[in-house]
């Protein structure tokens, strides 16, 4: 079903965490009211306009399929319906099949090069992870814990010092290292993250390989030319489960307070104050993920064609005017 398929991708690089049912009911609903009294969505309050943004995005992944279901004369709320549960299990499909490739894949990242885990992890099981292993402890430890304290381990372990999704974990920075001066240093530019990445939108193979993005993957499949913050904290949500001792996904579960974790991760990076950090943020994974792509308006090009050179160098020459006038105001 094509709305299956568009919900897997939605649910990747949109919004996974999401009451499909109320998306698309409240969505239609909104549009229509827009649309009848003239309003903008800009005009809307903050909560309803992320929602609508979100519900426009969709619209734009497939806009004849689903105007013929949203917006038909003769549309019924059974049309609703069925848009909202094939695109919910378009979201599930998509995570149960990431989750179940992630969790063999991630214990092959996080062993040593050339070494072993002590004690050994299985690929297919999640029996020992956890805090209750040195090596995805010490990823899973929130920065405001000290993981080489031994007695935070065991109040790790026994739950005593319990863990919310308030609590990032060190896996979010590279090197695993939060510097307390510069928090952003390095924070969503892991190794692991990277790897992660690339296993669920390009290839398993990409990972480690030569080769950094090739195109029969997910992001292939979809048309997907550049990394958006969604994709980011979805990637990040599944690193953190996989990591993990939990053998059950829940959007509700206490373990892992994972929706908690996707949307304090989601809301932090969508902040204005964050604008210039997450541009420079997406600049260097695209050029990790999706080399040698400029964008052009909404399309992505090869660097090296006239049309790339030419914006860029027109983008470098206003710049340098727009400094003069600065300096000489």
């Amino acid at each position: 079903d094509k709305l299956v398929h568009y919900g897997r991708h939605f649910g990747r690089t949109v919004l996974t965490f999401c009451d499909t049912t109320a998306l698309v009911h409240q969505g239609v609903a909104r549009e229509e009211q827009m649309s009848r009294n003239g309003v903008k969505v800009a005009h809307l309050v903050e909560s309803e306009r992320k929602k609508h943004e979100a519900f426009r995005t969709l619209l734009n992944m497939c806009p004849h399929l689903l105007n013929e279901r949203l917006f038909a004369m003769a549309r019924t709320e059974d049309d609703l319906d069925y848009v909202a549960e094939k695109l919910s299990k378009g979201i599930s499909d998509a995570r149960l099949n990431d989750l179940k490739t992630l969790k063999m894949s991630i214990v092959d990242w996080i062993t040593p090069p050339g070494g072993v885990l002590t004690p050994s992890l299985l690929r297919n099981s999640k029996v020992g992870r956890g805090f209750h292993h040195q090596a995805t402890g010490k990823l899973l430890c929130p920065t405001d814990y000290d993981w080489a304290n031994p007695n935070v381990q065991a109040r790790l372990r026994s739950g005593e010092l319990a863990v919310t999704g308030l609590q990032w974990p060190l896996f979010l920075w590279v090197g695993s290292k939060c510097k307390e001066d510069d928090l952003w240093d390095g924070f969503m530019r892991s190794r692991l993250l990277l790897q992660a990445y690339k296993h669920i939108f390009t290839s398993p193979s990409s990972v480690d390989g030569d080769c950094k993005s090739n195109r029969s993957g997910n992001a292939g499949i979809h048309g997907m030319t550049s990394v958006t913050v969604p994709s980011l904290v979805y990637v990040a949500t599944l690193v953190c489960f996989s990591l993990s001792d939990a053998g059950t996904w829940s959007r509700n579960d206490t373990q892992l307070d994972s929706n908690r974790f996707y949307h304090s991760l989601l809301s932090f990076l969508d902040r204005d104050e964050e604008h210039h950090f997450v541009k420079d943020l997406l600049t260097w994974w695209n050029s990790q993920v999706f080399p040698g792509q400029a964008t052009i308006g909404s399309a992505s090009v090869p660097e090296t064609c006239a049309l790339a050179k030419m914006t860029a160098k027109r983008q470098a020459l206003s710049q340098t005017s727009r400094d003069n006038v600065d300096t000489t105001s």
